[in-house]
């Protein structure tokens, strides 16, 4: 996939700035002091990933996950908001891929108990990463344009996909979607005030899973619960 090419084309039909997703991206860079970029190669490469997003299937996921025990075998890869949910569970995922969209003190807890976290830079959230990155540990920068430094550009839109743009970088073994609601309404876990916008983003999101489906060899496929 042309991630560029592709990106060209949603921040058109969008009407993102992408000038302002470079400023965001330099502003990461100087706010992560060590990547913890490794680390996250070690957690991911050649393993098998569930990933959560934020949709209203998203508990009663978490729910079957924990009562069968998958975290014995697999890493389990939160989006945004979705780690609310296993907050209330009270399972930990080991990576969180966020915009900070989601409850805060939620996504700094999680980040304080161990969960790498994926921060990703854009035109609309440059006062939230000054404010919230310098708290963190455990950290890799991520952006939709071009990469700088210690912010790298997996490819992926919304959080849910870029999840699983992660997984297929570090080239896991499979990858089961749990919570991808992408069809349905907006869960309280999304944190969306623009039910719409939310809407669109979704489907953006599904038809950049579909299509990395088609180009990798790693299997894509939902969680059966």
């Amino acid at each position: 996939m042309d991630w560029f090419k592709k990106y060209d084309e949603i921040a058109s039909e969008l009407g993102l700035s992408q000038a302002a997703d470079r400023a965001a991206t330099i502003v990461l860079d100087n706010l992560i002091e060590e990547s913890s970029l490794e680390r996250l190669s070690v957690l991911l490469e050649d393993k098998r990933v569930i990933v959560f997003g934020a949709g209203p299937s998203l508990v009663d996921a978490i729910s079957y996950v924990k009562k069968k025990k998958f975290h014995d075998g697999y890493v389990f890869v939160a989006a945004d908001g979705a780690v609310s949910a296993f907050l209330e569970a009270e399972v930990l995922p080991d990576v969180l891929v966020t915009d900070l969209d989601g409850r805060l003190r939620d996504i700094l807890q999680a980040n304080f108990r161990g969960s790498l976290t994926v921060v990703h830079a854009h035109g609309d959230n440059i006062s939230l990463l000054e404010k919230v990155v310098p708290r963190m540990n455990g950290v890799v920068g991520s952006t939709q344009v071009k990469p700088v430094g210690r912010v790298h550009n997996f490819g992926g839109f919304t959080d849910g996909d870029r999840c699983v743009f992660l997984a297929v970088h570090f080239r896991v073994r499979e990858v089961l979607l749990a919570g991808m609601d992408f069809d349905s309404v907006v869960s309280e876990y999304s944190r969306s005030s623009d039910s719409e916008r939310k809407r669109k983003k979704l489907l953006i999101a599904k038809k950049l899973i579909e299509e990395l489906k088609e180009e990798t060899d790693i299997p894509i496929k939902n969680l059966e619960f």
